[in-house]
């Protein structure tokens, strides 16, 4: 992985959840940034599907990235103010990298 290609920067924010505010009643937790790095778009697309609904759009990005420890489905990925849902965590070598696979 070449530090030249690594030109987007990408937060990696894991949601907060809610917590019990003394009275019984649950709040929300604002996101946790857990870490902001450098990355590379390998992949993006956009694809257009019929559901029972109505049409809708899926945009779809794979980052390609430095490795980083405890990064979990449930986190989500921010690049350029769209926050996207991780689908796949894939390593790259032995703690050489990661390849995030995301959807909006």
């Amino acid at each position: 992985m070449r530090a030249g290609k690594l030109d987007n920067v990408i937060e990696i924010v894991r949601p907060g959840g809610y917590v019990d505010d003394g009275y019984g009643n649950q709040v929300p937790v604002d996101d946790t940034v857990i870490a902001t790095m450098r990355a590379q778009v390998i992949q993006a697309s956009t694809e257009e599907f019929m559901r029972a609904w109505g049409a809708s759009t899926e945009r779809a990005i794979i980052f390609r990235t430095r490795w980083l420890d405890d990064v979990r489905l449930s986190d989500k990925v921010r690049h350029a103010a769209i926050d996207y849902n991780l689908k796949e965590v894939k390593p790259i070598g032995r703690r050489r990298g990661l390849e995030l696979r995301c959807s909006a």
